[in-house]
């Protein structure tokens, strides 16, 4: 398949956005969103969803190591579902496990301290969301 997906990485304060394409199976950061409690500026993402016309978004679901859910995955389930509810895409939901933690160590070998801005953790991590989403459909 040849679709363009964006990913988010759920979050209270922030949610990164990733771009990625079906095609080669790659994804990039964008950005990172404010949000308030988890809700973010919806106009912000009608922007990125206008500009990349995606055909698929894959948000990344919070679990436990032992999978089980949290007050976090509720909250990630609830934005898929609005993200759905607004826009009319259809919307997946990714297990988000470690994805921060490599984040980290992918921006620190790159760039070193001053590469590890929350910003951009949030948005790699949303790429690796949309990653591992790919490499799980291979």
């Amino acid at each position: 398949m040849n679709r363009t997906l964006i990913g988010f990485d759920f979050g209270l304060k922030s949610i990164g956005v990733a771009v990625g394409q079906e095609l080669t199976a790659t994804a990039r950061p964008l950005t990172a969103l404010k949000a308030n409690d988890g809700v973010p500026d919806w106009g912000r993402i009608e922007t990125l969803l206008k500009e990349w016309q995606p055909a698929l978004l894959v948000v990344g679901l919070p679990l436990n190591m032992d999978g089980t859910e949290q007050d976090i995955s509720r909250r990630a389930r609830k934005f898929a579902n609005r993200l759905h509810g607004r826009f009319g895409l259809a919307v997946e939901l990714q297990d988000e496990r470690l994805t921060t933690t490599d984040a980290r160590a992918r921006l620190f070998e790159a760039g070193g301290y001053k590469a590890l801005g929350k910003d951009a953790v949030d948005a790699v991590s949303a790429q690796l969301i949309l990653e591992s989403w790919m490499e799980s459909r291979l």
